[in-house]
């Protein structure tokens, strides 16, 4: 078996790191490393082609990200970053389901800057939450489309702008349907291309 099904099955049935134990999280981050070690873009940054698109969350260890499921009754759906490479934005949008009418919305806009062939420097700029219904949720990309509009939302839509909400991203793995990222707070994210 290649290293890249070795991660994918050592992931499966994790519920993107949800129900991961501390074996099984020892178990991703050797099967990550192995693959890391195989990654066929070692300079990812400029393969803007592959970086571009809508990516699902396929497992974490994001405190932030795995933490929205604590909702009573409501769980975390599927998780989507979406990378718009000519303009140098990123979209993390976080669908929360359960109860019929009270599936819920988390969105983060940002920007990103290269600063290296590797990492970018992330610079949050918008924070979206609210009920599927009110903002008129379909789809990320019809989601990115009205924000891209300056559309305002419903309840909560302010801007991160005026704080000190960064950090920073490296790609170190990539290929045409697969990308894993570290980031600055010792997250892992393992993420699946989207069809078109």
């Amino acid at each position: 078996m290649n290293e890249k099904a070795k991660l994918l099955e050592t992931i499966a049935g994790k519920n993107r790191g949800l129900l991961a134990s501390e074996m099984d999280r020892v178990k991703v981050l050797s099967a990550i490393e192995q693959l890391e070690d195989h990654n066929p873009n070692p300079n990812p940054i400029k393969t803007p082609e592959l970086l571009e698109g809508n990516w699902r969350l396929l497992y974490t260890t994001s405190k932030g990200i795995l933490g929205l499921d604590k909702f009573p009754v409501l769980q975390l759906g599927q998780i989507y970053q979406c990378i718009r490479v000519e303009e140098a934005k990123l979209y993390n949008i976080a669908e929360i389901v359960g109860v019929p009418l009270l599936e819920g919305l988390v969105s983060v806009a940002a920007r990103f800057e290269p600063t290296s062939d590797k990492r970018v420097q992330v610079k949050f700029e918008r924070y979206i939450a609210g009920l599927q219904k009110f903002l008129g949720y379909q789809s990320p990309n019809k989601l990115i489309k009205e924000i891209e509009k300056g559309k305002k939302f419903f309840p909560l839509d302010f801007s991160l702008e005026n704080r000190e909400q960064q950090g920073w991203l490296e790609i170190t793995y990539l290929d045409d349907d697969l990308r894993i990222g570290r980031g600055n707070e010792g997250s892992v994210f393992v993420l699946s291309r989207e069809k078109k």
